[in-house]
C-alpha cells in the first residue's frame, strides 16, 4: 500500500513541476521583432492583431491587398504589412532583406510560418498532378524557403519559429495535396528543431484539428470538389456512380459537425505560449478532436484507421471491398 502511496505521490510531484516550468516566461518581449505569414484571415490574422496589442513589432504578411489593409486599420502603428506570395521565390528574398534593415542587429526574436492552403480534397484519380502541386508548393516548399532566408535573423536574436501543420500531417484523413504537404512540414519542423538546437533556437510545430476558418470551409470545399466531378470523364463517373458526389458530401458534412472547433484563439495561444514560454513545446495539439481521435488515431494499425476514416466517405458503385 505504501508503495502506491509514494508512487501517487511521486506522480503528483512531476505532473505540478511540469505545470510550473510550462508557466515560465521569457522577459523584456516588449519591443521584439516578429514576422507572420498568412495573415489576410483566419489564424495568422488574429495572431498579428494579438501579438501587436502585446507590444511585439509585427511583420505581417499578406496575400491580397485587401487583407493588408483591413488589418491595417485595426492594428497600431507598430504593425507593418507586406504582400507576400510564399511560391515566389524573389519576393521571399525581397521581404528578408526588408526585413534584415528593419530588426538591424536585434535580430527576429519569432517566425509564425502560417500560410498554407488546403487545395482539392477528392479520390486520387479525381486528380491530376497540378492539384497537388499547388498546396505542396504552399504549404511546404514556401515554408521551407521563408525559413531558410529567415534563418540568419532568427538565428541572431536566439528567436523561436512556429510552423503551423496540422493533424493531417500525422493522418492523413483526405486525399489530394494537403495531407502530403502537412507530413512535409512535419518532417521539415522535425529535422529543423535538431539542426537549431546548437544555436539556441527553438522550433515548435503547431497541430490543429479542424477548425472553422476560410481554409476548411466546407461550402468551398464542396464547389471545389463539384468542378473536378463535373470534368471527370463518364468512365470514372461509372466507376463511382452518380449519387456518389452526393452521399460522400453528406457523409463528410455530418463528420464536419461532429469534429469542427469554433475558438481559433485556441491556435494563438498556443503561437503566443511557443514565442513566449522558457520552455516552449515541441509539438502543439489543439482542439478537441485533433486530441480525443486524430491524434490517437494516428498511433493505431493502418487497419483500424483505414476502418473508421472509410466510415466517413461513401463507397463507390464499383467498390470491390469486402
Amino acid at each position: 500500500m505504501l508503495f502506491y502511496v509514494v508512487l501517487f505521490l511521486g506522480i503528483v510531484s512531476l505532473w505540478w513541476h511540469w505545470r510550473a516550468r510550462d508557466r515560465m516566461k521569457v522577459t523584456n518581449l516588449t519591443g521584439k521583432y516578429i514576422f507572420i505569414t498568412g495573415c489576410d484571415t483566419g489564424f495568422g490574422n488574429m495572431a498579428a492583431k494579438t501579438f501587436d496589442k502585446k507590444g511585439f513589432r509585427v511583420f505581417a504578411s499578406c496575400l491580397t491587398e485587401t487583407g493588408a489593409k483591413e488589418l491595417k486599420t485595426v492594428t497600431s502603428n507598430q504593425l507593418q504589412t507586406v504582400l507576400l506570395d510564399v511560391r515566389d521565390s524573389d519576393t521571399v528574398k525581397k521581404v528578408a532583406a526588408w526585413i534584415k534593415a528593419e530588426v538591424q542587429s536585434e535580430g527576429l526574436w519569432g517566425l509564425i510560418n502560417n500560410a498554407g492552403i488546403m487545395g482539392p480534397s477528392a479520390p486520387t484519380d479525381w486528380l491530376d498532378i497540378e492539384h497537388f502541386r499547388e498546396p505542396i508548393e504552399v504549404n511546404l516548399i514556401g515554408l521551407i524557403n521563408v525559413t531558410i532566408n529567415m534563418l540568419p535573423l532568427i538565428k541572431q536574436a536566439k528567436g523561436r519559429i512556429v510552423n503551423v501543420s496540422s493533424v493531417g500531417g500525422r493522418l492523413a484523413f483526405s486525399s489530394g495535396g494537403y495531407c502530403p504537404s502537412k507530413f512535409g512540414v512535419e518532417g521539415f519542423n522535425d529535422s529543423l528543431r535538431r539542426d537549431m538546437k546548437a544555436f539556441g533556437v527553438n522550433v515548435s510545430c503547431i497541430q490543429p484539428g479542424l477548425f472553422n476558418t476560410p481554409l476548411s470551409s466546407p461550402v468551398k470545399i464542396l464547389k471545389e470538389k463539384e468542378i473536378i466531378w463535373n470534368q471527370l470523364p463518364p468512365s470514372t463517373k461509372r466507376q463511382y456512380g452518380e449519387e456518389y458526389f452526393q452521399k460522400d458530401a453528406a457523409k463528410k458534412e455530418k463528420l464536419t459537425k461532429i469534429c469542427l472547433n469554433k475558438d481559433i484563439s485556441l491556435v494563438v495561444e498556443c503561437m503566443e505560449h511557443a514565442l513566449t514560454s522558457l520552455y516552449p513545446r515541441a509539438h502543439y495539439i489543439i482542439g478537441q478532436d485533433a486530441k480525443w481521435f486524430w491524434t490517437p488515431l494516428s498511433r493505431m494499425p493502418a487497419a483500424v484507421q483505414d476502418f473508421l476514416l472509410l466510415r466517413s466517405r461513401a463507397k463507390p458503385a464499383a467498390s470491390h471491398a469486402n
